[in-house]
């Protein structure tokens, strides 16, 4: 059985193998790239499986985002493993998440992006390559500053497009072309004990 310290570097590593490989690699977010050049990504890991207790690590990432100059820590990852298995569950979850940023006052500092290895969009037919936008190897609440948000949008021409060219360059890539990234999270060992 691993040890705490190597389950997180496991996750650690599938989570910066999606980032580099999917994300940056191909180029689903064009302000990817910097940040994690730079390392100015912050990754946090929430073992918790209560939303509740998620919510609460969230609000502490949110101050120890806030509590760091952009140039060190401009967005960060709250990474949760073993919670919300099912996309609908965790879609209630990033509702109270937006409500806790407003509470907290940080709803015009502070984005909150979501992904999950089950994600869907309700406009989209259930197995289209829209979804896999958001997909990632663990369900994930990405925080991103309004303002580095702003500059990087100002910077990058047609970036209202952005959504649509990465829905077409995932229609063009297809399942096989996703699956052969190898950006999911490894397979659960099944306990074949009688």
């Amino acid at each position: 059985m691993k040890t705490h310290a190597a389950r997180a570097r496991d996750v650690l590593q599938t989570t910066e193998r999606w980032l580099e490989r999917a994300v940056i690699g191909l180029n689903l977010c064009p302000f990817a790239k910097a940040v994690h050049a730079k390392g100015q990504i912050h990754y946090v890991l929430t073992w918790s499986q209560d939303p509740a207790d998620v919510l609460d690590d969230l609000a502490a990432a949110m101050r120890d985002l806030l509590a760091h100059d952009s140039a060190q820590r401009d967005t960060t990852l709250l990474i949760a493993p073993h919670a919300f298995p099912d996309f609908w569950d965790f879609h209630g979850l990033v509702h109270r998440a937006e409500k806790l940023l407003r509470s907290l006052g940080l709803d015009d500092v502070l984005q909150i992006a979501s992904f999950h290895p089950l994600y869907e969009f309700a406009d989209a037919q259930g197995g289209d390559m829209s979804h896999y936008t958001n997909r990632a190897p663990y369900p994930i609440l990405h925080l991103l500053r309004e303002e580095s948000m702003d500059r990087a949008v100002a910077a990058y021409p047609d970036a209202a497009m952005i959504y649509e060219r990465n829905i077409a360059r995932l229609r063009e890539l297809g399942p096989k072309g996703w699956h052969a990234l190898d950006v999911a999270a490894p397979a659960k060992p099944v306990d074949r004990r009688p």
